[in-house]
């Protein structure tokens, strides 16, 4: 290569737009349905993220449900939901113990700071079982980690 080639080159990759970066993977899908509406009717929970636990841990919904999670962080340390699979969760949670300061920027999603509150809107298009759980290192393994089962 000559040297009007490289220059070139190097001209052209420093010039390229820089992206963003992304606190972790962008989801083109979501195996517990799909995020909700905000503006049609939907059933709210409430779920208290405290340590190390969730209040309530279990809930049931029907399929096509749509539903208005409020999470109030009653704790005293930042906590997560994340709404997926429990695979999904684990191979999230490893990765997690890489970057343990991934902020969640998705629907399924959310990291809530201490006496604050959050929401997540979000519509149960199939059947099964799926579980929210606090990625946060440490968190899930003690025990930090609810579910939803839908009919």
């Amino acid at each position: 290569m000559n040297k009007s080639t490289t220059i070139a080159i190097a001209c052209l990759v420093l010039s390229a737009p820089v992206l963003p970066a992304r606190s972790h993977e962008h989801h083109d899908h979501f195996s517990a349905g799909e995020p909700g509406d905000p503006g049609k009717p939907s059933r709210t929970i409430e779920i208290a993220m405290n340590e190390m636990d969730f209040a309530p841990a279990n809930i049931e919904v029907k399929r096509g449900e749509q539903i208005r999670f409020v999470l109030r962080n009653v704790g005293t340390e930042d906590h997560e939901f994340l709404l997926a699979t429990t695979e999904e969760n684990l191979k999230h949670a490893e990765l997690m113990k890489k970057f343990p300061k991934m902020e969640h920027d998705d629907p399924n999603g959310v990291r809530v700071a201490p006496k604050q509150s959050a929401e997540i809107v979000w519509k149960f298009t199939r059947a099964g079982t799926f579980e929210y759980s606090c990625l946060i290192p440490t968190h899930r393994d003690m025990g930090m980690i609810g579910h939803v089962r839908v009919k």
